[in-house]
Order: structure tokens, then sequence, then C-alpha cells
């Protein structure tokens, strides 16, 4: 008969939040980025894209990031609001598959998150057209100092092109990797925000 090995991720919270939080509090102590976070959209014409970004807040309504409105990801999520995110941890050999429906941040706490930005990160939010062409590294640090400039002295509001989105997850898979490929997986689904979560483990 097999065991279960020694391990939090079985006395965990047995709900998806609670059992991310839990997980990522372990992350922290243990991974250099453990905020890093891949997002996957879909464009218009049906074709998956994945960068890395990072996740700027978790509660019960889901997963919060930010990013420019002009970007590629924006443009992809005006299209289609499905989106899939996927956490890996390394050291603990741990990995967490999100896939939910995005939906628009509120203004104040799009407000509230980018008041608390490193300024320069504030001034870099202003010169950069996020995903389109650039002519050379001149013309964005030229953008850079026009920002810097403009806002001399005095608080940088957010721009009306930059927000955030937050992840209604449907799916929350938790991964556990062991040797020789045993994997545990735990799957949590549910159709809808006001439904029941449902759970199974999964082969691996």
């Amino acid at each position: 008969m097999s065991r279960q090995p020694d391990h939090p991720f079985f006395t965990d919270p047995d709900e998806p939040i609670a059992r991310f939080e839990a997980a990522f509090d372990r992350a922290r102590r243990t991974e250099g980025l453990p905020e890093a976070v891949n997002v996957a959209t879909v464009s218009p014409e049906g074709r998956p894209a994945t960068r890395m970004m990072l996740l700027k807040g978790v509660d019960a309504g889901g997963f919060v990031f930010y990013t420019n409105l002009g970007s590629r990801k924006a443009e992809h999520l005006r299209c289609n609001q499905h989106v899939a995110l996927c956490f890996w941890w390394p050291t603990l050999e741990e990995q967490v598959r999100v896939e939910g429906r995005v939906e628009a941040l509120s203004d104040a706490e799009a407000d509230a998150y980018f008041a608390s930005r490193p300024r320069m990160s504030q001034i870099g939010a202003w010169a950069s057209r996020q995903s389109q062409p650039l002519d050379g590294r001149a013309t964005f640090e030229a953008r850079v100092a026009e920002a810097e400039a403009r806002f001399d002295g005095g608080a940088v509001p957010r721009p009306p092109f930059w927000s955030g989105y937050r992840v209604t997850p449907r799916r929350v898979e938790f991964w556990l990797g062991q040797p020789n490929r045993l994997h545990w997986r735990k799957l949590y689904t549910r159709e809808a925000a006001d439904r029941p979560w449902e759970q199974a483990l999964l082969y691996p």
C-alpha cells in the first residue's frame, strides 16, 4: 500500500484559494521570486501567447495582475476573457495551475496599487507604449526623461491606459513532484462563482 509523504500538501486547507495562500507562503520562504507567474492568453485569431508576470494580489475573488491596457495581452483579453496562470516553485517542487475568466479592476483598486509602486516604475508606466514597435532604446529613454520632467516634484498619477485584472478561477490544480514521476495532483473545479467547488485527484 502506498503512503502519503509527510508534506504540508496533505494538510493544507481544503479550499483552493486558502490552499494557494498556504502554498504561496511556503514559496515566499524558499523561492527567489515566488510571485512569478506564467500568464497565457489567446489572440483574436485563436493563437495562444504566454509571458511571465508578477502576481500582485490574491483574495477570495481571485488572482490579480496589472498591465498597460495597450499591451498585446490586454488586446487579447478584450477579445477573449479566458486566461490561464501557472506558478512553478522548483525548490518546493510544487506547481499551481489556474484557469478562469478575467474582469477589470475598479479605478480605486488600480489607483491604490499604482500609488504603492516605486516612483521610477510609475514613470516607466507613463513612458512605455507596451508591445508597440520601438525604433531604438534612445527613443524610450527620451520618453522616460520627458515623464520625469512632467512630474518633477509631484505625485505621479496612474495613467488612464494602465490598470489591472482579476482572474476569477474556475479550475485550480495543485501539483506536488514525487520521485519516478509518481506525482500528486489535486484538482478543484466549479462552473460559477456561486457554486461549490468539486474536487478530484488526477493521475500523474
